[in-house]
């Protein structure tokens, strides 16, 4: 599937793993491991539905908004990446790291 990547400072954190809008998470090696690791996911499935089959990334529509979905980037830590499906499923498009889901209070 092709991922598309809105904000070009999340795209430089995934290249190269360093960027200085997302400093704290460039030096969290687990962190920039497991954001990898779902980047690399999303570009192997078929489809966004295909995603729940990794059940270590805790994919879900969110309910307020019908297009945005999200997913567990680490487990037991609280940020998600949130995305927007376009063209039923085949095209994703990056939107934001989110790390106040489900209320954290951080």
């Amino acid at each position: 599937m092709q991922v598309n990547i809105s904000d070009k400072d999340l795209e430089e954190l995934i290249q190269t793993g360093k960027n200085n809008k997302y400093k704290k998470y460039s030096k969290d090696k687990k962190f920039l491991e497991g954001l990898a690791r779902v980047y690399k996911i999303m570009q192997i499935v078929k489809n966004v539905e295909s995603l729940r089959q990794y059940s270590y990334l805790h994919y879900e529509k969110l309910a307020n908004n019908v297009n945005l979905s999200s997913v567990r980037i680490v487990n037991c830590k609280v940020e998600r990446l949130l995305f927007e499906e376009i063209n039923e499923g085949i095209e994703i498009t990056i939107i934001e790291l989110n790390t106040d889901h489900y209320g954290n209070k951080k």
